[in-house]
């Protein structure tokens, strides 16, 4: 779904609102409020009655559309703009191109994320396991901002995310307080099926993982990368693809956010196979359903 297409399916508020109404009811609108389906529709304010409860109520009642005052083709457009964004794509960009002022492309992109987050599940097979330090270059900064002894990667200026990849091509990740044997356990047992074959590089942290693991080793301080069918190659790949994304578009995120933007690089990653079409439906979904976590909640 390009910008193109959206203009030309999606032309009017009325045909965004009965393409929500298609996707969130399929023709029998349900009150968000009791469940009752006993509504009394009020066409020219595209919203619903309900006879049950008393309250009027719309499709966009409990979705990341609530309460919007911005058209929803504007909102469609967003949609398509960041799917379509390998590299993510900027506040200040969208503004620019749907005609709002930066907060409200900020919002809005921060609303969509919300979407973009998938309920749980464990991955099974061959996971690689790596983490990551986001943050500038400390050659890069102001002289009382340096810190000593280096780049600062473990300096506790860098924000740590660490991800598990399956091999089938499934990435998770998230931002970890830091890199002890408990957090990073923690985070494995929570995304990490039991019994799969886990490969990490030869960071401490990971030492208790053959209790419930079979766990294998590349050792990257020797300068290995590769050891038969071990290495950590294509989550590093992944981390390329988010760093690039950070430093060209965002320029800077800062820790409180950094979860946002992680999952929306993990989102589509995982998703790049799909057809645009399909995914932008399936995103649609997802926002009249958004499954939201505690550390989801905006």
């Amino acid at each position: 779904m390009n910008i193109i297409q959206v203009y030309k399916q999606f032309p009017t508020q009325a045909d965004c609102l009965a393409e929500l109404e298609r996707i969130r009811w399929n023709g029998k609108p349900q009150c968000p409020y009791c469940n009752s389906t006993n509504q009394t529709p009020a066409p020219k304010e595209h919203r619903y009655h309900c006879n049950n409860c008393n309250t009027s109520f719309s499709v966009t009642v409990g979705t990341i559309f609530h309460k919007t005052r911005l058209d929803l083709q504007k909102w469609f457009l967003a949609i398509a703009l960041t799917l379509n964004a390998k590299k993510g794509f900027s506040a200040r960009q969208l503004a620019r191109d749907i005609e709002v002022n930066k907060d409200t492309a900020w919002s809005l992109m921060m609303r969509i994320r919300r979407a973009f987050v998938d309920a749980p599940d464990l991955m099974q097979g061959v996971v690689e396991i790596d983490e990551t330090f986001v943050g500038g270059k400390n050659k890069n900064r102001h002289n009382d901002k340096k810190i000593s002894g280096g780049q600062g990667g473990n300096g506790g200026d860098k924000t740590i995310v660490v991800g598990t990849l399956n091999r089938e091509g499934k990435v998770k990740a998230e931002v970890a307080p830091d890199c002890t044997q408990g957090t990073l356990s923690a985070i494995i047992k929570k995304n990490v099926s039991k019994g799969a074959k886990i490969m990490t590089d030869e960071h401490r942290g990971y030492n208790s993982l053959t209790e419930d693991y079979i766990h294998s080793i590349v050792t990257h301080s020797i300068g290995e990368y590769v050891n038969g069918d071990t290495h950590t190659n294509t989550m590093e790949g992944f981390w390329s693809l988010l760093k690039r994304g950070v430093i060209g578009q965002y320029h800077y995120v800062t820790p409180k956010y950094l979860n946002q933007y992680v999952t929306e690089f993990c989102f589509r990653y995982n998703a790049r196979k799909e057809k645009a079409a399909d995914l932008f439906l399936r995103v649609l979904y997802k926002a009249l359903n958004p499954y939201s976590p505690a550390s989801a909640v905006l």
